[in-house]
């Protein structure tokens, strides 16, 4: 696949998801990375990747529980990539 060109936050899979979704994202270069899950309200309910990353293509999964181990509500959510000055925020929907 080789090293990406750019930054990107793919689409999730499966979406809508449950029990649990990837997440797949790429970094041209080594970089910081936050990947972070939303609510509705905007508050942050689960922290997926919080780690310098090298450049390349990474996933992560996500099943539906927030930091503290709890089973979220079924709804919107979203996911949230920050690496260095690049930002993308998308939308998933977990089932129950």
């Amino acid at each position: 696949m080789g090293i990406p060109q750019d930054f990107a936050l793919d689409a999730n899979y499966p979406n809508p998801f449950n029990p649990e979704t990837t997440i797949a994202y790429q970094l041209p270069a080594t970089a910081s990375v936050h990947l972070e899950i939303y609510d509705v309200l905007g508050q942050k309910v689960r922290t997926l990747v919080q780690q310098v990353e090298s450049a390349g293509h990474h996933r992560a999964v996500w099943d539906g529980r927030d930091d503290g181990g709890s089973a979220l509500a079924g709804g919107i959510y979203f996911y949230r990539l920050q690496a260095d000055e690049f930002r993308q925020v998308r939308k998933l929907l977990l089932l129950k």
